[in-house]
């Protein structure tokens, strides 16, 4: 048996989006939480601009979460030992050096 190259490159997807994701969380919250304050924007056309930008906001770490959770879910069924023709038959498949 043979580390299973699928099991490794989904760890390694999970290292590298998960900072991505949680950045991207703290770059759309930081405008809303400015938003609220009422100091930046008032009026009807501001609060029709706060309740979009809300829902981006709620939209983007919806997102990212369901990402991160298929990604955890595709790994906990991978399993991290494959024969080595497995190994070289997902390699070939997926492309994975």
């Amino acid at each position: 048996m043979v580390r299973n190259p699928l099991h490794e490159a989904l760890q390694q997807a999970i290292r590298t989006i998960g900072p991505m994701i949680e950045q991207v969380g703290a770059d759309v919250d930081r405008p809303c939480r400015m938003f609220h304050t009422g100091k930046v924007w008032t009026g009807p056309t501001a609060k029709q601009f706060d309740a979009q930008l809300t829902q981006y906001s709620t939209r983007a770490r919806t997102s990212g979460q369901a990402i991160m959770d298929e990604l955890r879910e595709t790994l906990s069924r991978t399993p991290s030992e494959v024969s080595e023709e497995e190994a070289a038959a997902i390699r070939r498949k997926y492309g994975i050096a």
